[in-house]
């Protein structure tokens, strides 16, 4: 095994790529493997060819003079998994976190970043960077309408001036120019909650100008889940863009059984014409802030250090600590949300904030208050029953996402998905519970994403495509990254090349820079 890896590392050296890179001296056949080429069609047993960074033939591969030939025989090869919703857009540019392992270990190839409205509003600068460093994964980005709205106007509840709304038109304009494939949102997040739809739409223009879609974590994911799909729809409608739902759930008791609902609407406005499709993380569990999951909006205006004062105003304070335990929804409520990361109190995380309130003999409010006094916490957030994420899971329309981040190993407690959500996808939900067959769970994976992106040359087994595959053993390609214990890498995959370069080279990971920032071609 060590010998091949020898043998093959210039073949697969890494490479820091720039703005046209030059292709790597790749020329390898993998032999006899169960094929999927992304199209959700059955699998083919056969041949790929990768020479330089593209895919040169599919298929029954003749002798080719100089190639190197990897038996491939009883593993699955693929198109790289292409991850819609990251956010990796800070760990990205920082010198262990541009590798993105966590994510090559799980056969992703591509991640998107700039979601839920967060991220870059320079997205020229950022690129500079991602190119100026190398990166580990290609990267895309969306124009994030918090951090524009940010820019513009600050963290204000209420409509933007006209010279606001320019400034934020503008913004979006040039990240459009830049690359970006098209606008995002975050409905629930500082301070795109405080935007109306007029707003939203004012920018999706912008971006449906340019040949970018619209992509929406919803205003409600909870008991006007409906409503805020209906909402995005009309986005779509009045702006003239495609419409993307960022991660679809049903969250909270109270939305349980909803989903099949929201399919219905979704599935109305597909037969009306409507281009509109969803991802969807393979979890029970999200995560988020804890002032998001649990403090109204309303009380979320401006800066953290006024936030605090309204806790402490005799007045505001015991309004916000009511409505803070009434969406806690006391003990049993608290038990589902668990600490994932807590800078005060490190001893917190891994925890649920009914245990936190028992080991101090307080109450579970009474932890919730100083924890947002003390600059609040990230948490994973045990909202979805599993009979919704199965009804959700089934859907054509459906890809796989993660809504995870760059992770290295640590005292922090994230959420799995950041480590786990292709392997689970793929081999626990398709290979070992049979839920849907392999090759939708690898379309969800590869040739959807890339058909929602309009990628011409990457998603799909082609030759001419570039060169982002994943080989996998079917037997053994599962996560083993928990809720416990998440910072571990998934198992099974053999090979992950991203444009040519090989970032995991027969089951060993090589640390190669083989990523790339694709830029939207505009219209």
């Amino acid at each position: 095994m060590r010998l091949l890896v020898v043998l093959l590392a210039p073949f697969f050296a890494a490479f820091a790529p720039a703005v046209e890179p030059k292709p790597p001296d790749t020329n390898v056949v993998f032999r006899n493997a169960t094929i999927y080429d992304g199209s959700g069609g059955k699998s083919t047993t056969g041949d790929v060819h990768i020479k330089g960074d593209k895919i040169v033939a599919v298929g029954n591969v003749g002798k080719v003079a100089g190639a190197t030939e990897v038996n491939a025989e009883g593993l699955v090869i693929c198109p790289g998994f292409i991850d819609l919703h990251t956010h990796c857009d800070s760990g990205l540019t920082g010198k262990t976190g541009r590798l993105n392992k966590n994510y090559v270990t799980q056969g992703c190839t591509t991640a998107v970043t700039g979601n839920c409205g967060s991220g870059p509003v320079d997205a020229g600068a950022f690129f500079k960077e991602l190119e100026d460093g190398g990166v580990g994964t290609n990267v895309i980005h969306l124009a994030p309408h918090n951090s524009i709205r940010r820019a513009a106007m600050g963290n204000a509840n209420r409509p933007p001036t006209a010279a606001e709304l320019k400034k934020m038109t503008e913004l979006t304009d040039q990240a459009m120019k830049d690359g970006t494939y098209g606008l995002s949102t975050g409905l629930i997040y500082n301070p795109g909650t405080y935007a109306k739809t007029d707003e939203i739409v004012a920018l999706a223009k912008v971006a449906a100008k340019h040949g970018g879609f619209y992509a929406s974590h919803i205003r409600n994911e909870s008991g006007a889940l409906l409503d805020a799909i209906e909402e995005a729809i009309l986005i779509g409608k009045e702006s003239g863009c495609r419409v993307h739902i960022s991660h679809i759930k049903a969250s909270g008791k109270s939305a349980w059984g909803s989903s099949g609902r929201a399919v219905g609407v979704i599935e109305d406005a597909r037969k009306r014409g409507v281009d509109v499709t969803a991802d969807q993380y393979p979890y029970i569990a999200s995560s988020t802030s804890l002032r998001a999951t649990l403090v109204p909006t309303k009380y979320r205006e401006g800066t953290d250090k006024e936030f605090v004062a309204r806790l402490d105003d005799p007045k505001t304070g015991p309004q916000i600590k009511a409505d803070v335990e009434k969406a806690l929804g006391g003990r049993e409520g608290a038990k589902r949300i668990q600490i994932a990361r807590y800078a005060p109190n490190p001893k917190w995380q891994g925890k649920n904030v009914t245990a936190i309130a028992e080991s101090e003999k307080k109450e579970p409010i009474d932890i919730v208050m100083e924890i947002e006094r003390n600059g609040g916490a990230q948490i994973v957030n045990f909202g979805m029953s599993e009979d919704d994420v199965r009804i959700y899971m089934k859907q054509p329309w459906v890809a796989t996402a993660s809504d995870g981040g760059v992770q290295t190993p640590g005292a922090t407690v994230p959420h799995p998905r950041s480590y786990g959500t292709f392997p689970r996808k793929i081999g626990f939900y398709a290979i070992e519970e049979k839920l849907i067959p392999v090759e939708a769970a690898i379309r969800s994976s590869t040739g959807l994403p890339a058909d929602i992106l309009k990628l011409k040359d990457r998603g799909y087994l082609k030759p001419g495509y570039f060169a982002d595959m994943v080989v996998f053993d079917p037997k053994t390609f599962r996560d083993t990254a928990t809720f416990e214990k998440p910072h571990q890498y998934a198992a099974g995959v053999k090979w992950v090349v991203i444009n040519g370069h090989a970032a995991i080279a027969d089951g060993k990971y090589t640390e190669a820079l083989g990523g790339r920032v694709l830029r939207h071609p505009g219209k």
